[in-house]
């Protein structure tokens, strides 16, 4: 009989868990859904000749390039600065509304991460990224510590 008990309480706690993640993966859903329709509606311009209607100098080329390459905003520049942003929407939310507060200097990085791909060649690289690893790591720490 202890065995059940046991068992009862082990099922309810998971069942508490699975509860708990899905009301918070809501936000993080919505966030993926909105960055792949964001992707879709610039790679659209982009086919379309949009850009140049509204007066954009954009590289309509889709192969991805180096950070040292881009002298202009390219097309996946627009794609990560719109991820980006998405991404930096999405820690406001979390920060401001209390249920979906968890992630949010894992959400901040990546945002950060995202909007320096976007800005590609205009960032000098050799610094962003130790400080991004820098960044990370801390992040991890702190989580690590507050998990225990």
């Amino acid at each position: 009989m202890p065995e059940e008990k046991n068992y009862e309480k082990g099922e309810e706690e998971i069942m508490k868990r699975v509860e708990k993640t899905k009301g918070s993966d809501v936000l993080s859903s919505l966030v993926f859904a909105f960055i792949l329709i964001w992707a879709g509606l610039v790679f659209l311009a982009a086919k379309m000749g949009w850009f140049a209607v509204f007066g954009f100098n954009v590289d309509t080329n889709w192969a991805f390039s180096s950070f040292n390459d881009w002298h202009e905003l390219g097309v996946w520049n627009l794609v990560a600065l719109g991820a980006g942003g998405i991404i930096l929407v999405e820690f406001f939310v979390r920060l401001l509304v209390p249920k979906f507060r968890n992630h949010i200097g894992g959400t901040l990085i990546g945002s950060a991460v995202f909007i320096g791909i976007g800005l590609g060649g205009w960032l000098n690289w050799d610094y962003l990224w130790p400080i991004f690893l820098i960044a990370v790591g801390v992040n991890a720490l702190i989580a690590g510590i507050k998990n225990r």
